[in-house]
């Protein structure tokens, strides 16, 4: 491998601006060399504003004229197969955004693919990556709770309100909150508790939305509640909402483990996201066999290395972790975490999710295989 991995991007939205194309210009062995966007003029005011090289407009003539070993497939969620196999079918390295595709059918091709052209995936789950979650994490393996009994996670937000046409609650675009937050909680849950049996769950939409003709329709959900058996037999139950009013905590995540033998919370704002010197931020807090009321648990400086606790993104910017990471995976030639294995088990939650809804009962992942 060269020294620097040359990677394009397909995603001119606020996030690719926001953190994608960001944290891969500080690391010092991608190469940023290509720009991909519908619009062309989006896509060469972003390639002009981050140095990049070189714009397309379609995809497809940067993975073959782009001189590419490696691509970040960030568009919405229904172009995520077509251009992941594609890309596959040039040899390239995949860094894909939640959710990996719109069914488990097409998560486990892309996975299955990527694994017999030998490249390097990964599905990018960012909110796993944070210092809260790890340390929860450590706090488990190390025996906090003991054995696992229950959970209560949530992830709320009123980003979502506006009633005009937003593709993530376009039905043939993407499969609304479900995947969207879904994924996010989902794949936390995995990481702290384990594979996940079946689920039971049920989607609304609380906003009238409009078509992108401005004309009323029949929109995705943007609200679930899911009860979830996990493999090794303890149940949670996910709550999403993206169009709750959360004043000037903007966003936030709650996680609540339940075992023999203690009990963690922890508290997640995104206020600091947004405006960094807003007063909510994270706090963990839990109690053990023995004690008599909780306690605040502050998270290790190791957790945060050089990034330092100032700024809720910075670890991305400096640590191993999310795209960084992915090219780390390239460099050293090893697997990349969450790969796309991991983007599949979570997309078979997403459906099973979905089909309890149509359904009314209890679905196994195993149906989705």
């Amino acid at each position: 491998m060269a020294e620097k991995v040359r990677i394009g991007i397909i995603s001119t939205s606020w996030w690719a601006e926001m953190m994608l194309l960001p944290t891969l210009k500080s690391h010092t062995s991608a190469d940023v060399v290509a720009v991909c966007g519908r619009n062309r003029e989006r896509a060469s005011e972003i390639a002009k504003n981050y140095d990049v090289p070189n714009v397309f407009s379609d995809y497809k003539e940067m993975i073959d004229k782009g001189e590419l070993q490696a691509v970040v497939v960030a568009p919405p969620d229904d172009l995520h197969y077509p251009m992941t196999m594609y890309a596959l079918d040039a040899g390239l390295h995949i860094f894909g955004e939640k959710p990996l595709a719109m069914n488990a059918k097409q998560a486990r091709e892309m996975y299955e693919k990527a694994e017999s052209v030998g490249v390097k995936h990964m599905t990018h789950f960012t909110w796993r990556w944070l210092p809260i979650y790890q340390y929860v994490r450590k706090l488990i393996d190390d025996g906090y709770i003991g054995k696992f009994f229950q959970c209560y996670m949530n992830f709320l937000s009123g980003l979502e309100r506006d009633p005009n046409y937003r593709w993530r609650f376009d039905k043939k675009r993407s499969n609304g909150a479900i995947c969207d937050y879904g994924a996010h909680m989902f794949d936390l849950a995995r990481m702290l508790y384990g594979d996940v049996a079946k689920v039971s769950a049920n989607l609304c939409c609380f906003i009238d939305r409009k078509d992108i003709d401005g004309q009323p329709c029949e929109a995705g959900n943007d609200s679930a509640i899911v009860a979830i058996q996990f493999e090794n037999g303890a149940q949670g139950l996910i709550q999403l909402s993206e169009v709750v009013h959360m004043g000037d905590r903007v966003a936030t995540q709650k996680v609540i483990l339940l075992g023999d033998s203690g009990t963690l919370e922890v508290d997640h704002s995104f206020a600091r996201v947004f405006d960094p010197n807003a007063i909510h931020g994270s706090e963990i807090r839990g109690t053990r066999n023995g004690e008599n009321k909780f306690e605040t648990l502050s998270v290790p400086d190791e957790f945060y290395g050089e990034a330092g606790r100032e700024s809720l993104l910075a670890p991305y910017f400096q640590q191993s972790i999310g795209v960084r990471h992915f090219i780390d995976s390239i460099i050293n030639d090893k697997p990349a975490t969450t790969s796309f294995y991991d983007g599949w088990k979570v997309q078979q939650v997403i459906d099973a999710a979905i089909e309890s809804h149509n359904n009314n009962r209890w679905i196994g992942i195993n149906e989705f295989s």
